[in-house]
């Protein structure tokens, strides 16, 4: 597990991830929970990839981010679950470093890529409600495919900057992380290197890139709300939000978790709750993101009943 250096320091090669590790008897019923949510996860967030591309009338500006969203989510999950899986099935916990070090890279990037969508998102529906006269001319394809690259672009290079300061670090013990997957603060704690230079970069490049486009959703939702508000009719209020309501519950799951874990004082007592709501955000959040705007939208719920009826299958889904 360690290489030897000069003197009697030694550099860790191997992190041991503790996961649920304390829930020994339920080992057997966590893996086949977390599988059913992971096989779901993929299943769901596919299936809306899919019905974007295959279906005409879903070749709107809302449903190409839903589209990246969903694509991002399967990523997303997939850097964290499998893993789990594994740990939960064999009992081996251990992870290399530089495995560890790859897996917080892919977890930053599709995080920092999820707000930027996210935010892309809540300007689109901003539009739509908001401006409708302007909308199709602001929100045309050159715009939505450069907000959405500006999102991947913006994840990778952020994501390249830390994991390249991060593989400068050495690791020389202790090598347990308490969590269920390697992020920032447990990784940086096993560092025998000084950190403050790290640390201060990915403050700033933290609160540079992810504090913009949270508060951007924040102000297009306030706009949002108070331009239904003083839509005169009971019928043009729903009909005005339920184009945004999905969209809503997503990045109210989505920002509420993470705040609750990252902005929460470091204290033991809140150790487990955290690791709780980390399950929300990272594993839960991919989950219901296809069953949310599956079951409240009419367009996806119309093109899923034309695929089915191309299957060969005559029961309608529920609405």
């Amino acid at each position: 597990m360690t290489d030897t250096e000069q003197g009697n320091q030694t550099s860790v090669r191997e992190f041991i991830l503790l996961g649920f590790g304390d829930l020994i008897d339920l080992q057997i019923l966590l893996f086949l929970l977390f599988l059913v949510v992971y096989i779901v996860t993929v299943a769901g967030n596919i299936l809306i990839v899919a019905l974007v591309v295959a279906d005409q009338h879903l070749h709107t500006p809302m449903y190409f981010f839903l589209g990246n969203l969903s694509c991002l989510e399967t990523c997303y999950t997939s850097t964290i679950l499998p893993r789990m899986l594994a740990s939960f099935l064999t009992g081996d916990r251990t992870i290399s470093v530089s495995g560890c070090i790859t897996q917080f890279y892919f977890f930053g990037f599709l995080v920092t890529v999820e707000c930027y969508l996210l935010s892309a998102m809540s300007y689109d529906r901003y539009l739509a409600i908001c401006k409708p006269l302007n909308y199709a001319a602001i929100m045309n394809n050159a715009v939505c495919s450069q907000l959405a690259a500006g999102s991947w672009m913006t994840g990778f290079l952020v994501s390249i900057i830390i994991i390249f300061l991060m593989s400068q670090l050495t690791f020389c013990g202790p090598s347990i992380i308490d969590h269920f997957f390697c992020d920032f603060t447990p990784i940086i704690k096993l560092s025998c290197s000084d950190t403050h230079r790290m640390e201060l970069v990915t403050f700033m490049l933290t609160f540079i890139t992810t504090l913009p486009p949270f508060l951007l959703t924040m102000a297009t939702y306030v706009y949002i709300i108070s331009t239904i508000l003083r839509i005169p009719s009971t019928t043009g209020k729903k009909k005005a939000f339920s184009t945004c309501s999905s969209h809503l519950i997503v990045v109210t799951i989505f920002y509420g978790a993470i705040m609750i874990v990252y902005l929460l004082p470091k204290t033991d007592t809140l150790r487990d709750l955290k690791k709780v709501f980390s399950v929300l955000y990272t594993v839960l959040t991919p989950l219901v993101n296809p069953l949310i705007y599956s079951l409240r939208n009419k367009e996806v719920k119309e093109a899923l009943r034309k695929v089915i009826r191309k299957c060969g299958f005559h029961k309608n889904v529920a609405n």
